[in-house]
């Protein structure tokens, strides 16, 4: 099998990576603005629930950070199969097994690439699955391998 042949989309974390820094940096701000400067030192204000609540918004992002890195989320599309990979499982889609494959389109109301979405419905299976194409790196690749996909011919 060549490199071609198979490719590899990482999950994107840059979003969880923008807010944990964005959150960071206003609790920062915030805290040195509420803060007391007296006699030359600088004061906690620790009575303050708003310090309390930006911590907790903090602590929270952070958490969802890092537990997003330790699944190690991928997407693999190979000719034969597409796979949904994480760190302790994975789901494994057979391409002759794919029915249909819809790929929506940009709308000028919606020009924001997060409403693109690309829909599989697979044989034997109730509901279609549903990839983000934005939620990948490299999403114009990931977009380009399922419209060559859809183009290829199915048996059945």
């Amino acid at each position: 099998m060549t490199e071609s042949d198979k490719n590899i989309f990482k999950y994107n974390l840059s979003f969880y990576y923008q807010s944990t820094i964005i959150y960071f940096i206003v609790f920062i701000l915030y805290v040195i603005i509420r803060g007391e400067l007296v006699e030359d030192s600088f004061i906690f204000i620790v009575k303050d629930p708003i310090i309390y609540f930006f911590a907790f918004i903090v602590v929270f992002s952070l958490v969802g950070l890092l537990y997003n890195v330790y699944r190690k989320r991928f997407l693999e599309i190979t000719d034969e199969q597409i796979s949904f990979i994480e760190k302790s499982r994975s789901k494994v889609f057979r391409t002759e097994d794919i029915i249909q494959i819809k790929i929506s389109k940009r709308r000028e109301r919606f020009n924001n690439k997060v409403f693109r979405l690309i829909r599989l419905k697979i044989k034997n299976r109730r509901r279609p699955v549903i990839i983000r194409p934005s939620d990948y790196e490299n999403e114009e690749v990931l977009i380009k391998k399922f419209q060559m996909l859809k183009e290829k011919p199915r048996k059945g």
